[in-house]
């Protein structure tokens, strides 16, 4: 086993070190990052812990957007990894609420969701960086160094999505209609059923107890109206539907 040996004292006449300019240290002592998880699947959790818990100092873990919010504004972790689709919001809502009382925590978002709705919308909200649960530990703990540095950090296959969506070209949108009927055509009768739930303002674990369905299933629905529709977030969705007048 490695000994760790402390670092000898600069000398009086040379600047010490500065923790802040080291990506694996927090700027807010001498320690390791500080990291939060935000999971709504406990067993990933703990996985992702015991993968980085020796190379960072996880001071906690969430598994609902309230309490992820709450003890992220107690705790002020240097970085936040969470996952992007969980019940009321998901890591969406979890940011925004975040960054309404403070600007100082990084979020990376960890999901396996590739759609490129999903990395935009989480961008737009304040995210540092976004990787699928395919990456390996020591490319998760990279990215966190790097988010915490500054960095922006996307799975490789992600990045392009981002560097489309703010490259300044206005997103292509679908024929409008006065009544949006000929948008509505191309998605299913559930896909409708579910657009109207979420443009009204509801959850998805409302709209999955409505409509007894799963959670999962909610997203995946979501995911394709959003993709159908070429929106890039639920609050876009709502929009839409409010100003065709079909909620």
């Amino acid at each position: 086993m490695a000994t760790r040996l402390d670092p000898p004292s600069a000398p009086d006449d040379e600047p010490a070190d500065d923790p802040a300019g080291d990506p694996s240290r927090s700027p807010t002592s001498d320690g390791p990052l500080r990291v939060f998880l935000v999971d709504d699947h406990r067993l990933f959790l703990t996985g992702v812990r015991t993968e980085i818990g020796d190379r960072f100092d996880v001071v906690g873990t969430a598994e609902t957007v309230d309490a992820a919010v709450a003890d992220i504004l107690a705790l002020e972790p240097d970085v936040v990894l969470l996952d992007v689709h969980m019940p009321d919001g998901g890591g969406l809502a979890v940011i925004t609420r975040v960054r309404e009382s403070t600007a100082d925590v990084q979020f990376l978002a960890l999901s396996v969701s590739d759609a490129a709705e999903d990395v935009i919308a989480l961008v737009r909200a304040g995210a540092r960086g976004y990787l699928t649960k395919t990456v390996s530990a020591d490319e998760l703990a990279e990215g966190v160094r790097r988010v915490h540095g500054g960095d922006a950090v996307f799975s490789p296959r992600l990045a392009g999505f981002v560097l489309d969506a703010f490259s300044g070209a206005p997103p292509a949108r679908p024929t409008e209609t006065s009544s949006g009927e000929d948008d509505l055509d191309q998605l299913t009768p559930r896909e409708r059923e579910v657009l109207r739930y979420i443009a009204r303002g509801y959850a998805y674990k409302q709209v999955a107890s409505r409509l007894h369905i799963s959670i999962k299933t909610v997203e995946s629905h979501v995911s394709a109206v959003l993709r159908k529709l070429q929106l890039s977030s639920r609050y876009e969705l709502t929009r839409w539907a409010t100003d065709r007048k079909i909620v």
